[in-house]
């Protein structure tokens, strides 16, 4: 076995390495960034070594640093996570001639399955069912309309090298294929240092399954079942399970045989993934092949038992498979949600910043948390917005569900926008309740965009309750300042309005009992309030007729913000007389900032369109950002005249900093 692992890699998926390398014995070592030198995984590891400055490129994707990183800390075996170098085959020869394991498959597996168009070709020669398409690398955008004809719209152009999203563009028409080939070698260029790609025919209606498989060295190879990846926003994963809703017991056979087929077909070696798109009839096509540990991994941990970071370091060491194929079984259903430093209001752009406040849930049999990071963190620009990864497990998908709305209702964060309500949103949606996932269904049922204040809670009365206790407990700590002057003390009356949105919701708030109970009067039905909530706490935990609850609470002057189930709301609670009064109060306009382009999230400004005096049409490319790997291409909202430059490519933008000034917009 290993004595010291350097792991490749940064953040939740290198502090996950640590904790199974830990648990066997093994010596870690971190690599860090300059951006990361304070980081959770740095901290954890037995030791550290520096690999660079920030920019990924010029660190975490540096062979060269990481290998003088290996020498120096006289690692014997290196896991390099997933991204970055996970399935650079370079990588893994330059490891395999200084004498030290990579733990992950071989490099003919890597080269093969790392280039989806070879793979492609694999697939079909191993008797696993392939998209139609083209296999050939597309040379420009005129070329990638003309294969796009020959295959018939809609078609997916996809980065050879890509991942996670990365290098992909759905195309419905010319147009669109046009700038989607220039979008995805844009973005396979920069991610990737790789920028061919190819085009096949795009499935209508799909859904995202992939089947983990397990290989040694020894010839065995077997299959862990298989995961539900639908849920997707910009090819982007969000929410993944284990088993998938839409399977049959024949289908699920079919699909494990024949990555298992793949997988022996170029000999592999390692932990590694099986994707295929299935469509409504349960008809599955070959996708691609993740050479190395997914993300969303934790949830085939949860269904089977099994470590697999722990089971790719023993096959790595030369150990033979621990289980045959008829000894691995699902056990109940698990659910991971991706936490990302991401800002729902602004069509889920990234966030950076810092993490003021950071209380993930407890963890139990139940629930997992898999995280990087930690309260007093920044969130950076160059690297991925993921946070964190929350998980549960229950016997049934319902329990599941149920477990994982629980805990997300006890995750807060402060001080980057992120994306735990729409998480508790989507959780709760009649579509994912019922099993109807496809890929495209956040785009279908969330095209603008998420509003948790458009979320309507199904509960209102609990909420009412809650506040109307926690406003009670403020006005009873004001009454009881000291130094009032006698005869004008501080009274607190019972009756007090809630007010939400445009409704007024009298209630009767009696004064705490116990330290710890409220009962409060509505709509002629009384709700008993227990909860040992203390000021400035952000999470409310307690009871409400005896059923438990979690709310997040911030209180802004006069207002409580409530998060609950993925809903937001606004609340005051006031004397009849303020209520009436707030009723005549005059809405105040937001400012009119048409005559900007403005930057909806921080990033590098890398390219610009246009220039000051140039007429510009709505929906026209007028400037290019970059952020977290991803190319946003921004757009004009409607006709107008570039009178002003605000910044030029190459700066540096934070959000809402103006790009561009236009001298004259039209009406809309």
């Amino acid at each position: 076995m290993f004595q010291k692992i350097l792991i490749a890699n940064r953040g939740e998926i290198a502090c996950r390495v640590i904790k199974t390398a830990r648990k066997m014995g093994i010596q870690t070592v971190a690599v860090y960034s300059d951006a990361d030198k304070g980081a959770l995984h740095v901290a954890l590891a037995d030791e550290a070594q520096a690999i660079g400055p920030a920019p990924s490129s010029e660190s975490y994707l540096s062979i060269e640093n990481i290998m003088l990183a290996c020498q120096e800390s006289g690692a014997d075996a290196v896991h390099p996570g997933y991204g970055f170098l996970s399935e650079n085959a370079e990588f893994a020869e330059r490891l395999d001639q200084a004498g030290i394991v990579f733990i992950g498959p071989n490099v003919a597996a890597i080269r093969s399955m790392g280039d989806k168009i070879t793979s492609k070709q694999l697939a079909a020669t191993a008797g696993v069912n392939t998209i139609p398409g083209c296999g050939d690398v597309i040379e420009n955008a005129g070329h990638a309309i003309s294969v796009a004809n020959d295959i018939g719209y809609p078609v997916m152009i996809k980065a050879s090298a890509g991942g996670g999203g990365k290098g992909m563009r759905v195309a419905y028409n010319d147009e669109e294929c046009r700038e989607g080939f220039e979008r995805a070698t844009g973005e396979a260029r920069t991610a990737f240092g790789d920028e061919r790609v190819f085009i096949e025919q795009f499935i209508e209606e799909p859904r995202h399954i992939e089947i983990q498989v397990l290989a040694d060295r020894h010839g065995n190879i077997v299959h862990l079942f298989e995961r539900e990846c639908s849920l997707q926003r910009r090819h982007q994963k969000i929410i993944e399970e284990s088993p998938s809703p839409l399977l049959d017991d024949a289908t699920r056979i079919a699909m494990g045989e024949q990555a298992v087929a793949l997988a022996r077909a170029v000999d592999y070696q390692s932990v590694g993934t099986v994707e295929f798109v299935v469509d409504a009839d349960r008809n599955f096509y070959f996708l691609e092949m993740n050479t190395r540990l997914q993300v969303e991994h934790p949830v085939t941990e949860f269904v089977t038992g099994l470590d697999l970071v722990e089971l790719m370091i023993r096959v790595a060491a030369g150990e033979p498979l621990p289980l045959r194929q008829d000894e691995i079984h699902q056990q109940g259903w698990a659910i991971e949600a991706r936490i990302y430093a991401e800002d729902p209001l602004r069509n889920f752009l990234p966030s950076i910043g810092r993490l003021v406040r950071y209380l993930p849930p407890p963890e139990s049999t139940i629930v997992r948390v898999d995280s990087g990071v930690e309260e007093g963190d920044d969130v950076s620009i160059h690297y991925d917005p993921m946070i964190a990864k929350l998980i549960t497990h229950g016997n049934s998908r319902e329990l599941a569900i149920s477990h994982m709305r629980d805990a997300l209702n006890h995750f807060y964060m402060s001080g980057v926008s992120h994306n735990i309500s729409f998480l508790a949103a989507l959780i709760e949606h009649p579509r994912f309740r019922e099993g109807r996932l496809t890929t495209n269904m956040i785009a279908e049922e969330y095209p603008d965009g998420f509003h948790p204040a458009d979320v309507v809670h199904d509960n209102p009365a609990l909420l009412i309750a809650v506040v109307s206790a926690i406003h009670r407990r403020y006005m009873d700590r004001a009454a009881s300042i000291s130094g009032q002057m006698p005869g004008y003390e501080r009274e607190v009356q019972n009756r007090w309005v809630v007010v939400m949105g445009d409704t007024h919701h009298p209630v009767e708030v009696a004064p705490i009992e116990n330290g710890a109970r409220h009962d409060i009067s509505y709509h002629n039905e009384n709700y008993q309030v227990l909860s040992d909530w203390q000021f400035g706490q952000p999470l409310f935990i307690g009871t409400v007729n005896g059923t438990e609850v979690c709310l997040m609470v911030e209180r802004r002057n006069m207002i409580y913000r409530l998060f609950h189930w993925g809903s937001q709301v606004d609340v005051m609670v006031l004397t009849a007389k303020a209520a009436e009064l707030l009723a005549c109060m005059p809405t105040k306009e937001p400012p009119d900032r048409s005559q900007f382009l403005l930057s909806p999230m921080p990033g590098l400004l890398s390219k610009l369109m246009v220039d000051v005096g140039h007429e510009v049409k709505r929906g026209q490319d007028l400037a290019v950002v970059e952020a977290m790997k991803m190319e946003n291409v921004l757009r004009a909202e409607r006709d107008g005249t570039v009178s002003k430059l605000r910044a030029i490519a190459g700066d540096t933008l934070s959000v809402d900093q103006p790009i561009l000034e236009f001298e004259e917009v039209n009406p809309k």
